[in-house]
């Protein structure tokens, strides 16, 4: 993609109230990831784990994106940038968190009905992202808003709270086993992994 996602996320990351800044240009590399299919094929859905600067200073972040053939109407305060992909043609970049094809199939793994994907390999599970299954409404039609905070932003379901973790620590929360919890792993920049959850019901 021209430009790369790295590039795009660079100029919008510090627009964001959770971002965490250091007084510089972000220096953005890729931590890790997953990918949920639509169910319709029409939407790419990507959650990027991206870290920004190196050494004790460094952090993670979660960035849920998807990709569109054409621009997602209402949506232009969540647009991150257009992209020309290889393949594809133009790409639309958005805020996951603001677009309703993501924010149903985020629902759709917490609840047990859809399973994550490996980034970079096609019908492949990702056995690396860890779903503990919860309890929420169905139905993508009933999902309310969603409000950033100062490290997560709070989609609002019936019955309960989404909190999409935008700002991963270094050191990782402990996945625990309550329902309704993703997990992932994403890379250190001394070669080490971390796991940490970036997905939860209620928190």
């Amino acid at each position: 993609m021209s430009p790369t996602k790295l590039e795009l996320l660079t100029a919008w990351l510090p627009t964001r109230p959770w971002y965490r800044d250091s007084g510089r240009t972000p220096e953005l590399t890729k931590a890790g990831g997953f990918r949920l299919d639509d169910p319709a094929g029409a939407v790419g859905i990507e959650f990027m784990l991206v870290t920004d600067g190196a050494g004790p200073d460094a952090r993670t972040y979660h960035l849920p994106l998807t990709y569109r053939g054409a621009p997602l109407d209402g949506a232009d305060e969540a647009l991150i940038g257009t992209s020309i992909h290889g393949v594809l043609g133009q790409r639309w970049v958005y805020d996951g968190t603001r677009d309703p094809v993501a924010l149903a199939q985020i629902v759709a793994l917490l609840t047990g009905r859809a399973r994550p994907q490996a980034q970079s390999e096609t019908d492949t599970v990702d056995p690396s992202v860890i779903v503990s299954v919860g309890e929420l409404a169905d139905t993508a039609s009933e999902l309310v808003s969603a409000i950033d905070g100062r490290s997560q932003t709070d989609i609002a379901v019936p019955g309960a709270a989404i909190a999409v973790l935008r700002q991963v620590l270094n050191t990782a929360d402990a996945p625990g086993t309550a329902h309704g919890r993703v997990s992932v792993p994403w890379q250190l920049g001394d070669g080490s992994t971390a796991r940490g959850v970036i997905l939860a019901i209620g928190a």
